[in-house]
């Protein structure tokens, strides 16, 4: 096992009978998702919704690891600029593509406005989503309406889903290529529990893509 899920089981050892398969699952399909250039989209509500922006601040950025730039994209920097292209490539940071559907204020609220609010995770979807990338959902719940639509978008689109909910699943575990369900049942027990599932997943992927 994977030292980073060796740590997170000693200190929630409860996560991996109840949800190790399906965090094993979840990674599998992140890391096919990034192998094929593939991108990640997160949605949630509340805390949830918190936890989406945060997700996508661990993948976007360097999280554990330094992700330098490679000395080919370098080359192309100094060719558009070579007096800034040492600054940008020392500060740029290797990215595994991934879009927060929370953030968008503007297009959240003219179509929640104009159409349907609880299609407007689903309409992003709709526009942002191809076949083979992943949409990462998260509802303590397992029943947001608007995380559900979002979902049934994505399958539609040959997207994978992913979940992270509590122990039940409610029904977005049936719309979930993997279906993270934490063993509790109040919303502050589940979220205490999605932040280091979603830790160890970014740092997994972040060790597979960029360790060297």
């Amino acid at each position: 096992m994977n030292p980073i899920l060796e740590k997170m089981y000693a200190k929630y050892p409860e996560l991996q009978p109840a949800c190790g398969a399906e965090i094993d699952k979840a990674f599998d399909i992140l890391r096919t998702c990034y192998q094929n250039g593939g991108k990640v989209l997160v949605c949630g509500n509340g805390g949830s919704a918190a936890d989406a922006e945060h997700i996508v601040g661990e993948l976007m950025k360097g999280f554990l690891l330094q992700r330098p730039v490679p000395e080919s994209f370098r080359s192309k920097l100094t060719a558009v600029d070579v007096d800034s292209a040492g600054y940008i490539a020392q500060y740029l940071q290797g990215a595994l593509p991934a879009i927060s559907l929370v953030s968008h204020t503007a297009l959240s609220t003219a179509f929640a406005n104009d159409a349907a609010p609880d299609l407007v995770f689903a309409q992003q979807v709709y526009g942002f989503g191809k076949p083979g990338d992943v949409l990462l959902g998260i509802s303590t719940s397992g029943n947001s309406a608007n995380v559900l639509h979002a979902m049934r978008v994505a399958k539609a689109l040959g997207m994978s889903t992913i979940g992270l909910t509590g122990e039940s699943g409610g029904r977005m575990k049936s719309l979930c290529d993997s279906a993270i369900c934490v063993p509790y049942h109040l919303t502050p027990d589940i979220q205490e529990r999605h932040l280091p599932i979603y830790h160890a997943l970014c740092i997994l992927i972040e060790e597979e893509f960029f360790s060297s």
